[in-house]
């Protein structure tokens, strides 16, 4: 492996002690900021037996916290690009803590749904997507890992949250729950933020490392962008399957509520063990290599979903799908960052981060709707599998164009 003169050397720089400091504060940033993703999915209940709605009102704040944090995961993106990291990242992390109180003064299910999607929504971003960003600018030889550590916040996050949440609710209610969080994430976030002020390497002069040339690939920035959008949007609608409907698919089995709640922590639990797993192996092998194997298993292990249905197996099929899945959209931030310049990296991986949200907000429903349509959630899974081939198809297009440039080049 070169070494690249003055990276680390000051001990500020890429693959420096501050890069790895930056990074361990950045995952903690996120695992308390994903409480904007994951809140909505605790309170739903008591949200609509208090608002007195059905069920499909009941999910629209769920629906506009997804979309709001799509869009900021671009807008944020862009800006990061223009300002460097923590000016947005302060932004966004008032504008959430502002979310979180103000939705528990709401009287109404609209303006509830608003406030999730403008507040908490648009607050959550600046966590996912431009955080990854940021982290991809301080590391150079672990660059995998460091993205994908970074990207398992949010899983983080939703292992924490979900679990505490309820505790405060049977005592004091969501209000006061919601009320709590945002005094939370205004008290952390903030000094958090603060911490990470110095500006990328890219950033801080002209010329300096993080600026370094991109890999070249026959493909124009716009197309490259595309075929990442395409992928990342059909490997989320396939990914959706498992992890919004699997609790309703055990009850249909009849195995309860409790069982299918327990496969989606073992399918996160996994997921961060595949993130950070696929990070070293991005490291040795190339993102694209990576992508294409983790994608390849998500396909093989929907497939196994539909005559693997007793208890047991349906545990151990969750565990191989967390497995198979967790690594795949933190590589695509990696591509990002290989193949285009580090100068637009917050708003291209902003804009695939968005595909992604997109993708598995779609795919929940779709899922649903072919459920509806069928009776059963054999085809849903079928369907799940056709998108992952066009996943497949998009990545084996992107892995052929790097490497007949690199053959070129060579």
């Amino acid at each position: 492996m070169t070494t690249i003169p003055g990276d680390s050397a000051s001990g500020t720089g890429i693959d420096s002690f501050y890069a790895w400091m930056r990074l361990a504060v950045s995952v903690l940033l996120a695992t308390i900021g994903g409480a904007g993703m994951w809140s909505v999915v605790v309170v739903l209940p008591a949200v609509q037996a208090e608002f007195g709605v059905d069920r499909a009102a009941a999910s629209m704040p769920y629906t506009a916290t997804m979309v709001g944090f799509a869009a900021g995961n671009v807008l944020v993106g862009r800006a990061i690009d223009r300002m460097g990291y923590w000016i947005p990242a302060l932004a966004t992390a008032a504008a959430l803590s502002a979310g979180f109180l103000l939705a528990s003064l709401t009287t109404s299910i609209l303006v509830f749904t608003l406030v999730q999607g403008l507040l908490i929504g648009g607050g959550s971003s600046a966590i996912f997507g431009p955080l990854i960003a940021d982290v991809s600018h301080w590391f150079h030889r672990r660059r995998g890992v460091a993205v994908t550590v970074a990207a398992s916040g949010s899983y983080l996050a939703g292992s924490l949250w979900p679990t505490v949440m309820p505790y405060a609710m049977q005592s004091e209610g969501w209000r006061f729950t919601y009320a709590a969080i945002g005094v939370i994430c205004l008290a952390t976030m903030v000094p958090l933020v603060l911490m990470l002020r110095r500006a990328a390497p890219h950033q801080a002069a002209p010329g300096a490392p993080g600026s370094r040339p991109v890999r070249p690939i026959s493909l124009s920035p716009a197309a490259l962008q595309a075929l990442l959008v395409v992928a990342g949007f059909g490997c989320c609608m396939a990914m959706s399957m498992p992890q919004v409907h699997i609790v309703a698919y055990c009850m249909d089995l009849g195995y309860g509520v409790a069982h299918g709640a327990d496969m989606l922590s073992i399918m996160l639990a996994a997921g961060v063990v595949s993130r950070i797993g696929s990070g070293f192996i991005a490291d040795r092998i190339g993102a694209v290599n990576t992508l294409l194997i983790g994608s390849a298993l998500q396909c093989l292990s929907l497939f196994f979903y539909i005559p693997f249905d007793g208890l047991a197996s349906l545990y151990v099929v969750s565990l191989v799908f967390g497995l198979s899945q967790g690594g795949i959209v933190p590589c695509y931030a990696i591509i990002v960052r290989d193949y285009m310049p580090a100068k637009e990296a917050g708003q291209r991986v902003g804009i695939v981060m968005m595909a992604t949200i997109f993708g598995m907000a779609a795919g929940g429903w779709m899922s649903g709707w072919i459920y509806d349509l069928t009776g059963s959630y054999a085809a849903a899974f079928l369907n799940g599998i056709v998108w992952n081939l066009v996943n497949l198809a998009a990545i084996s297009l992107l892995l052929w164009k790097a490497n007949r440039s690199a053959s070129a080049v060579a």
